[in-house]
């Protein structure tokens, strides 16, 4: 045959031109002209045309099921390659919304198993309910009809999908159906509701006419808005996972069997993607928990050996400031006995008073290092600051005249009651404002009281002094080595006792000269760590 020939055979069936066999099955069986060839032969009364007949219309019948057949097979291959591709993603993923991103975005794609809506419910164990979690899809016609159309231009694959709906969607489709999830709620122990039972059951359920369906509260059928839903339970190994809810709210499409089959392999490994999900999500949890709990033991050990080794140094201190004391005690007053018996023409009263005053030096070095030794072990109590910085200035009103100094001090009212070890905090403030005037002739320094934070602030001021940062360094070390003993141990003992307290303690020099020394002394017990 030529081209033209046959009014069948177009541009694309050119190889049928050079077979006839094949032009005669595909074209000619159902060709009218054949039809027409076909009811004449039978009119001519030939003995043969009743079996050519019986045979043309068992070949169409038989056509028809074979075509049939190919496009179901068509459908399942697709389908079947559709869930490899689902499993591959679920399979790959520990992430709980990334899994139901997946989940429902397959349910609701046309590429998927093209439903207007789903929703996935959870199961609670803890709380004992199953309870709504996540929805997909629109909720009216020109949402829906804006949705297809962004898909359709753009075209994406189902991984693709999810992603855009994770990451754009997620949020706002949770808030858009946050009035239905939240009434989605049926503890698992109401048997009788219709989630529970298909839960129970582990079976899918299509529920039709819903309006008048005696199983079905006025509640749900209102909640859902449709006719005819589906209910897909999500079950792995007997454990009731959770269930998915879906229907065709828009195009009011029936829901086959056959979407029920499909939808049910599907929910198996979704199932077993959630579930794992969530047993990675707590045992992240878990595993955030131990490392916190680990670190605080870590913490608590450090702390114990560190408060062994203080205890060492106090009890060290402590023993060889005893062991000094008595031999220094007997010295010393021996002699400020002879002292006292030596005329001021005698030479040698320069060398006992020199004795006498080192003794007296070396009985400060001891009494600050006996209260080294006691600041490991604070008593804390409720003091009114006010009284503790007075009673402090008090008992070095003698220094101060001595050295020609002064210290403003305005007590402040109102101020809460400070949680503290009373003798402590005072030591410290005398220790700081001696420390700071030492030496000096004439010089002064300011100290106030404010609430600052829920907190006692105490803040000395001493504009007429001056160190640089390296020897305010070392003046914070305990035992450094520096010009003067008893200033190097004084500031740095302060600071020990202050931290055993928990109690902020800054010492600021600036440039521009001067030092600042604040105290910040809690008002509740809670703050003590």
């Amino acid at each position: 045959m030529e081209m033209g020939d046959c009014p069948n055979i177009h541009e694309g069936d050119v190889d049928l031109l050079e077979s006839p066999q094949r032009r005669v099955l595909e074209k000619c069986c159902t060709c009218s002209n054949f039809k027409t060839d076909l009811n004449s032969f039978q009119e001519s009364g030939h003995p043969l045309a009743p079996v050519f007949s019986i045979i043309h219309s068992a070949f169409l019948r038989q056509k028809s099921q074979i075509d049939s057949l190919v496009s179901f097979l068509d459908n399942k291959t697709l389908e079947v390659r559709f869930l490899h591709e689902l499993g591959s993603i679920l399979q790959s993923s520990v992430d709980l919304e990334e899994v139901l991103s997946v989940a429902l975005t397959a349910i609701t794609a046309g590429k998927g198993f093209g439903m207007n809506r789903a929703f996935l419910l959870i199961t609670d164990r803890e709380r004992g309910i199953l309870q709504g979690h996540l929805a997909i899809g629109p909720r009216s016609y020109e949402e829906a009809n804006q949705t297809w159309d962004e898909i359709s231009r753009n075209d994406m694959d189902l991984q693709t999908l999810a992603q855009n709906f994770r990451r754009n969607k997620l949020t706002s489709e949770r808030a858009k159906f946050h009035d239905i999830l939240e009434q989605l709620s049926v503890p698992l122990s109401n048997s009788n509701h219709i989630l529970i039972r298909a839960l129970n059951s582990s079976q899918p359920l299509l529920v039709e006419n819903v309006y008048h369906n005696p199983d079905i509260s006025p509640e749900i059928a209102n909640l859902l808005g449709v006719d005819t839903f589906l209910i897909m339970p999500l079950i792995t190994r007997n454990r009731r996972v959770g269930m998915i809810i879906t229907d065709n709210c828009i195009t009011r499409r029936t829901i086959t069997e056959e979407d029920m089959h499909s939808i049910e392999n599907f929910s198996f490994p979704v199932a077993f993607a959630i579930e794992r999900a969530s047993l990675y999500e707590r045992l992240h949890v878990e595993l955030n928990r131990v490392t916190e709990a680990g670190n605080k033991l870590k913490e608590q050990q450090e702390l114990i050996v560190k408060m062994e080794k203080m205890a060492l140094v106090g009890r060290i201190t402590s023993s060889i400031a005893h062991s000094i004391r008595n031999p220094l005690m007997v010295i010393g007053g021996f002699a400020r006995s002879i002292l006292k018996n030596t005329p001021d023409s005698d030479p040698k009263r320069n060398f006992i008073e020199s004795i006498v005053g080192e003794a007296r030096h070396l009985e400060s070095v001891l009494d600050e290092i006996l209260n080294y030794s006691d600041s490991l072990y604070p008593t804390r109590d409720f003091w009114d600051v006010n009284q503790l910085v007075d009673a402090s200035l008090r008992e070095i009103q003698d220094f101060l005249l001595e050295q020609g100094c002064s210290c403003a001090f305005e007590p402040r009212e109102g101020l809460p009651l400070a949680y503290i070890d009373f003798k402590q905090v005072a030591y410290c403030v005398r220790t700081l404002i001696m420390d700071s005037l030492e030496g000096r002739n004439g010089g002064s320094i300011v100290v106030r009281i404010d609430e600052h934070a829920g907190s006692v602030r105490i803040t000395m001021e001493d504009k007429g002094r001056s160190v640089t940062q390296d020897e305010l360094d070392a003046l914070l070390t305990p035992f450094t080595i520096t010009h003067t003993m008893g200033s190097g141990l004084g500031l740095a003992l302060c600071r020990t006792m202050l931290e055993k307290q928990d109690i902020p303690f800054v010492v600021i020099a600036p440039p521009e000269g001067g030092i600042s020394y604040t105290i910040t002394l809690p008002t509740r017990k809670e703050e003590q760590s």
